[in-house]
């Protein structure tokens, strides 16, 4: 399976402007910049869309490791915060935390902790990024 996203520039770093594209159209010439990615301004950045992209995909890879243990989320939620640092002259994605809270019918707090992490280090995203990956998983009532 390949898929892309696409971006296009105009301009230099902090007076420039530019627009992320996805093949499914979910982003369409959406804008970003300096000021989206830096300062906190309307827009997104690679790093919001890293982060949403890391919550599906473990998330994703959770249902599919839950199923292969009989079990079935009723509700899973999570939120992973991609952390940009200033290194060495650079910026790098230095880590992201992964925040779930989880209704999985017939789950013990035990297994789910353990399928949890395992779908934390087995997601294609988690795999793909150089950064630390912690997580937090809140099994609910």
């Amino acid at each position: 399976m390949k898929t892309y996203g696409s971006a296009a520039w105009q301009g230099g770093i902090k007076d420039g402007k530019g627009a992320i594209s996805t093949k499914s159209g979910a982003l369409d010439a959406y804008p970003y910049g300096f000021a989206s990615r830096f300062e906190g301004k309307p827009g997104t950045n690679p790093e919001e869309l890293i982060g949403g992209a890391h919550a599906g995909c473990f998330t994703m890879a959770l249902s599919l490791i839950l199923g292969e243990a009989q079990l079935v989320a009723e509700h899973m939620e999570t939120k992973a915060e991609v952390t940009l640092d200033q290194v060495d002259g650079g910026f790098a994605i230095t880590s992201v935390h992964l925040t779930l809270q989880a209704k999985i019918p017939g789950a013990d707090d035990a297994t789910f902790q353990a399928l949890a992490a395992k779908a934390k280090a087995g997601c294609p995203v988690s795999k793909l990024l150089k950064a630390e990956i912690t997580l937090d998983a809140t099994l609910l009532p």
